[in-house]
């Protein structure tokens, strides 16, 4: 068969639905191709012809089921190449291959393999806050004890040390909750907790932010301190300030440090090495 005739034939064959057809036809399809490609008169052969046929072969079962089963509560598939823990008493943060942003608890660690950018799966005991990059192709699933998270793009925290219940709260985004040895899902929104524990899961509301009402600007200071890690400095005269404001729970410091800025006229400067913000 002539290099135009085989192109047609793998095409014709390439393009047929794998779900529309029956075993037999699929089959006798297959029969066909073969037969005209791969004759005893030919003596030389290109390996690539038989690397195409085997993936045509692989889109024939996976779109008929065969090759594939996904169960994402079936537990962790995760090769622990590489192993982060924090040791320390402050949030460590970590940017994973994906560009996905981890900030990990003290007492905790993850694990996830070597592939990772093209399999997004992770697993943690302890209390973590994942910024997830989208990624369509690749769903971004933790695992923690029993219980799977899978999503594709969000802000979440998943909390859960060994032989401890399992606590996820949504941020932003949408995920899709399933443990081991159940059929059953749960999809949150944001705003929205799940709790795993004693076999028992339940979903409940949560509150996202932290309001400051009335409160001096130095409160404000000290929470940025002990949730972010950087310590403040506010010029004398604006120590005593009164302040209005709701901020999310894992709001970016950067828009918090603006916010302040632009209310009071205020300049400021982040010094990373030092961990502070001077507002001047």
């Amino acid at each position: 068969m002539d290099k135009e005739k085989l192109d047609e034939e793998f095409e014709k064959l390439w393009n047929e639905t794998p779900a529309s057809h029956s075993d037999k036809i699929k089959e006798a399809s297959w029969g066909k191709f073969h037969s005209k490609t791969f004759t005893p008169k030919k003596k030389k052969f290109k390996p690539w012809r038989y690397y195409a046929a085997a993936a045509v072969l692989l889109f024939v079962l996976v779109g008929t089921g065969i090759y594939f089963t996904n169960d994402s509560a079936a537990g962790a598939i995760v090769l622990p190449e590489n192993v982060i823990e924090n040791t320390t008493l402050k949030i460590k943060h970590v940017v994973l291959p994906d560009s996905s942003k981890v900030e990990l608890s003290p007492n905790s660690k993850i694990s996830y393999g070597n592939n990772f950018a093209l399999n997004r799966k992770i697993e943690i005991v302890g209390e973590a806050y994942f910024q997830v990059k989208k990624d369509k192709q690749h769903p971004f699933q933790v695992f923690c004890n029993e219980t799977t998270t899978t999503v594709l793009g969000t802000c979440f925290t998943v909390k859960g040390f060994q032989k401890k219940e399992v606590t996820v709260e949504l941020f932003e985004g949408s995920v899709q909750m399933n443990v081991k040895g159940q059929d059953q899902n749960w999809v949150l929104k944001p705003g929205q907790k799940f709790t795993y524990g004693n076999q028992t899961a339940s979903v409940a509301e949560f509150s996202r932010f932290i309001d400051f009402d009335n409160e001096k600007l130095t409160v404000v200071s000290t929470y940025i301190e002990e949730n972010y890690g950087y310590k403040v400095t506010l010029p004398k005269e604006y120590k005593d300030q009164k302040i209005t404001i709701r901020i999310n729970r894992k709001e970016d410091l950067k828009i918090i440090v603006q916010l302040i800025s632009e209310m009071y006229n205020l300049n400021f400067e982040i010094n990373e090495d030092l961990k502070q913000i001077t507002f001047q």
